[in-house]
């Protein structure tokens, strides 16, 4: 198989991979924010308890599949001497691991601690303040995941 070509399949699976937690947190940022402003707090912390017993058992799957893809597009495209489409996935790149940091710092900690309250059936006295600084990244995190998709999109294009 042609180097170019993998290049080019190394970066759709980056942009599908990619892609499902961009939706995610876009999701997230648009819709779950201010539909769990509306709820109590001790349903707040169940439903975000479960929401990322689940998203953090199975969110990984496309997340490291996206972060590998991208990867590979770049590596492949700087081997084959394809500067822009390494320059795009390269900024591809950086943004997923950017997104990764805020999200090993900031979300993974508050999942935790949420997930644990929840499968306890307990209330969690600082469930909401969690909440808000959960909230105060998803927007970063979802306009990262775009950068990511966008530069992957113009990987795919030069």
């Amino acid at each position: 198989m042609d180097l170019d070509l993998t290049t080019r399949i190394a970066a759709a699976f980056a942009v599908l991979a990619t892609a499902v937690v961009y939706g995610t947190d876009v999701f997230c940022a648009m819709v779950l924010r201010p539909a769990l402003a509306s709820l109590d707090d001790d349903a707040l912390v169940a439903v975000t308890g479960f929401v990322h017993r689940y998203g953090d058992r199975r969110m990984p799957i496309p997340g490291v599949l996206g972060v590998l893809a991208t990867a590979a597009c770049a590596v492949l495209a700087a081997l084959s001497e394809h500067w822009a489409q390494a320059t795009a996935a390269g900024i591809a790149l950086v943004s997923l691991l950017v997104w990764l940091a805020i999200y090993l710092r900031v979300s993974a900690p508050i999942n935790r601690q949420l997930t644990a309250a929840a499968i306890a059936g307990g209330p969690l006295a600082n469930g909401r303040a969690l909440q808000a600084k959960w909230d105060g990244v998803i927007n970063a995190r979802a306009i990262l995941q775009g950068l990511a998709v966008v530069a992957l999109l113009a990987a795919l294009a030069v």
